[in-house]
């Protein structure tokens, strides 16, 4: 394989379910992990004679994210079925936008490891509902939970713009961003809230000839850790069948693999239906969808600045690493709270630090966000500012944000009562260093010296003195009062 080059291509189907309360076309409550069929109503059972009525917020969360996607909002939509039998389908047929989506023409940028960024091209995005969901944990035999169906979902097609699996993940880890920010999803994919399709296929030269291996999509991923292995298992796979057997795009037809993530490995499904296999024809129970120009506008004005441009922005006016801007903007909340404490005076590095040190590992272990410690960010402000002005140290500053958690006093309040000041005095910490220059004669000639050892021999220095003050010395100032004395 060595003489052969070759380019992958991928596109990404994904399906991002909705956090509205009520399902897509009937008033069944959505919520997790409910009993079996305890979430179901004869409209998504699919009973004969009952009719379908459209969830607005459904729509208008659909037409925010496809705003954001910088898609083209068709003022003119319609609702097809689409039908196949399966188990978890009651009605033989799913409620989807086939010739005539909601949206399309769009693109997502993602961030690139070299700082930079990519544009991925939308195709389109379209509301449709999704099927229940089969059990296979019991016995032998299946068993199926219709509190699914019905459910809400946007379904977003990419071009196939990708060219490796660090560039699928890093698309799916910001489209999930972003419809956590716009407040349209929760994307929980242990939940089954984000759930990714691949296609992938790749372009291969060889001996001057331009070769396309059939394309395979990629079922159901549920975790980034899938998406990216399977992606990479798919491109090694599809390279050694081209040398083996030479097949084409041309002499085989589009399949579908599942992943088996104990193997790590693809498996074949099926061959991939086309769209006339699933007899779409107009929804004749729910009227197309006009939406106004004021609609339109309206929703528009929902958009809050996108998490990776606020990314950006953060790398560009605070000075933070690009690491560091994306645990930020990972949730709206935190980028939120990060902002206001900055708004109240706090130094952003400072507030980063503590909240990307402290503050984040509290939330997790709570299962909230850190805006929802119980923090105030006037309090995050003032502790930042006690670090940055050296009255604590920043190992203090996170001992400090742990018990403002814990107690809620304020981080002034509890310095005091645990003796993390720390003495910035020069006159009184002047003492302390004379004791320690007048015991550590070597230590001081070494200081001294300017050599390889001076480094070292300063460090232990100012190590006496705080020792010597329990911890208390400002290190700052007591470095800058050694520099004076030993010059």
């Amino acid at each position: 394989m060595a003489d052969l080059k070759y380019k992958v291509l991928i596109g990404l189907e994904i399906h991002v379910q909705l956090c509205t309360k009520t399902k897509m076309f009937c008033g069944c409550g959505l919520s997790f992990a409910e009993p079996a069929n305890s979430r179901v109503c004869p409209v998504c059972l699919g009973m004969p004679g009952v009719l379908p009525v459209m969830n607005k917020q459904a729509y208008e969360y659909a037409v925010l994210t496809a705003f954001a996607l910088n898609c083209e909002i068709a003022e003119f939509t319609k609702w097809d079925r689409k039908s196949y039998y399966y188990p978890d389908l009651p009605k033989n047929y799913q409620i989807s936008q086939y010739d005539l989506p909601l949206s399309s023409q769009g693109f997502i940028e993602i961030p690139l490891p070299d700082g930079k960024t990519k544009k991925i091209g939308i195709i389109r995005a379209h509301l449709e509902e999704d099927a229940g969901k089969n059990l296979h944990a019991t016995g032998n035999f299946s068993q199926v939970d219709l509190n699914r169906a019905g459910t809400p979902l946007l379904e977003i097609v990419t071009k196939p713009d990708m060219n490796s699996s660090e560039e699928v993940r890093a698309l799916a880890v910001e489209l999930q961003r972003m419809v956590r920010f716009l407040g349209v999803s929760e994307a929980d994919m242990q939940k089954g809230h984000m759930r990714f399709e691949p296609n992938i296929n790749l372009v291969i030269t060889k001996d001057g000839k331009e070769y396309k291996t059939p394309i395979v999509e990629v079922k159901n991923l549920n975790s980034f850790r899938a998406l990216e292995r399977s992606v990479e298992y798919e491109v090694q796979r599809q390279l050694e069948q081209f040398v083996e057997t030479g097949k084409t795009m041309q002499m085989g037809n589009k399949s579908t693999r599942g992943w088996d993530d104990a193997r790590q490995e693809t498996f074949l499904q099926r061959e991939k239906e086309e769209a006339h296999d699933y007899r779409y024809f107009p929804e004749p129970d729910l009227v197309p969808v006009r939406v106004s120009k004021e609609w339109l506008a309206e929703i528009r004005g929902r958009i809050c600045e996108l998490p990776i441009k606020k990314q950006m922005r953060y790398v560009k006016e605070y000075g933070l690493s690009d690491y560091d801007a994306g645990v930020l903007t990972a949730e709206r909340q935190t980028a939120e709270f990060f902002e206001q404490s900055i708004a109240a005076g706090g130094e952003p590095k400072r507030i980063c630090n503590l909240l990307t040190q402290v503050g984040l590992k509290l939330a997790n272990e709570k299962g909230c966000s850190a805006a929802e410690l119980g923090v105030t960010p006037k309090g995050l402000a003032e502790l930042a500012k006690m670090v940055e002005l050296g009255q604590v140290s920043a190992s203090a500053g996170n001992s400090i944000f742990e018990e403002m958690v814990k107690a809620g006093k304020s981080p002034q309040q509890i310095a005091s009562e645990q003796n993390l000041l720390q003495k910035s005095d020069a006159g009184e910490l002047e003492g302390f260093v004379d004791e320690v220059i007048a015991a550590n004669p070597k230590a001081v000639e070494d200081a001294k010296s300017g050599g390889k050892k001076s480094q070292k021999s300063m460090s232990f220095l100012v190590g006496q003195v705080m020792q010597k003050t329990k911890g208390q010395a400002n290190p700052k100032i007591v470095s800058e009062i050694f520099g004076k004395k030993l010059k």
